[in-house]
């Protein structure tokens, strides 16, 4: 403490930034740059027990991330009618996820409307072993795969 009562903390100012932020409003926000491991010896010096928790959780997700290699994705790209995608996007499952919208035009004419048709480009993270087990889809994905097959 100096005269004026104030305290000195010898520590890494660099690792008290994200210390400082979790305590104004709660959320772990760290740079790419920083060792998450100086931030969490921060949370620990200070004993914020409820950061500490967070900084450990982020840090054993990354090492759970990194464990597993890259993550790789499988594309998908379906056919559709004006009409049919609301339905299409609404009914995707198994972990695909919609990535973009192509419209093609509307060179198809049915009955006495012009239809639009569209490209919808799907992903899904690749994922199908697990410890040498190889997942077989579910049955949703398996209709939905042939589906998009015919279109």
């Amino acid at each position: 403490q100096d005269e004026t009562g104030a305290y000195l903390i010898d520590r890494d100012p660099t690792y008290f930034g994200p210390i400082l932020n979790y305590l104004r409003h709660g959320k772990l926000i760290i740079n790419k740059e920083l060792a998450e491991e100086g931030v969490l010896e921060e949370a620990e010096f200070y004993n914020i027990a409820s950061l500490v928790r967070l900084v450990k959780e982020r840090i054993r997700d990354n090492e759970n991330r990194t464990s597993q290699g890259p993550v790789k994705h499988v594309y998908r790209v379906l056919q559709c009618q004006e009409e049919e995608l609301t339905q299409m996007v609404s009914t995707m499952s198994d972990g695909w996820k919609f990535e973009q919208l192509i419209s093609i035009g509307s060179s198809y004419n049915y009955g006495n409307e012009d239809q639009a048709e569209f490209l919808c480009v799907v992903s899904r993270e690749l994922n199908n072993s697990t410890n040498g087990i190889v997942k077989e889809p579910s049955e949703k994905a398996k209709i939905l795969q042939e589906r998009g097959s015919r279109m």
